[in-house]
């Protein structure tokens, strides 16, 4: 296995017949499914096993795989960022939410903002500095997207008390930029890679 993989994980489902492949890298998920067939997991463990492309694991498969990270090795932040940008615009894609699709994608398309972890919970965007730690560091914003009709919701922290409700993505994301710490605007504009 390559070093930087972690062991990866099969588990059972208890009320439903499926079973769940959950494959991490550097402590972070970079690939999972679910099955009702466990026929279907020996080629999918052993393409982790041996080191395969996370594309080339999900092509291969017979159900279908979540990935869209791609695998930082050396832990790099920058990459790291990147990475989980990739994972977020393609779960959006697949999502079946246009506004939170429209969330990701506009939030990706700001490059303060693209400079930054972005992380969900609660499908509320969040934006931190360190990859390694997004729900200890301090929260500057999260945006809620409708589901249908309604409006996005800017809240420090995903359940925290409501600061704007606005009506277009592009509103939203002017609050996010208008959040951003001094601290984290001066440090990510001081290194122009991260804007790639």
């Amino acid at each position: 296995m390559a070093p930087h993989r972690h062991s990866s994980y099969v588990t059972a489902g208890h009320h439903e017949r499926h079973w769940t492949f959950w494959g991490s890298s550097n402590n972070r998920l970079m690939i999972c499914g679910s099955t009702e067939d466990m026929r279907e997991l020996p080629p999918v463990i052993r393409g982790w096993a041996e080191g395969a492309a996370l594309d080339e694991i999900e092509r291969n498969a017979s159900f279908d795989l979540l990935t869209g990270r791609f695998e930082v090795p050396d832990n790099n932040p920058a990459d790291v960022i990147a990475s989980e940008w990739q994972y977020l615009l393609k779960e959006a894609d697949r999502a079946d939410w246009p506004q939170y699709q429209a969330l990701i994608e506009s939030a990706h398309a700001e490059p303060r903002l693209r400079r930054l972890y972005p992380y969900t919970n609660h499908w509320a965007l969040g934006f931190t500095e360190m990859p390694d730690a997004p729900y200890s560091t301090p929260s500057f914003v999260s945006i809620g997207s409708p589901r249908g009709v309604g409006d996005y919701t800017i809240r420090e922290w995903w359940n925290g008390p409501l600061l704007h409700r606005v009506t277009t993505v592009a509103e939203a994301i002017a609050v996010a930029v208008a959040r951003i710490p001094t601290d984290l605007l001066r440090t990510s504009s001081e290194d122009p890679e991260r804007d790639t």
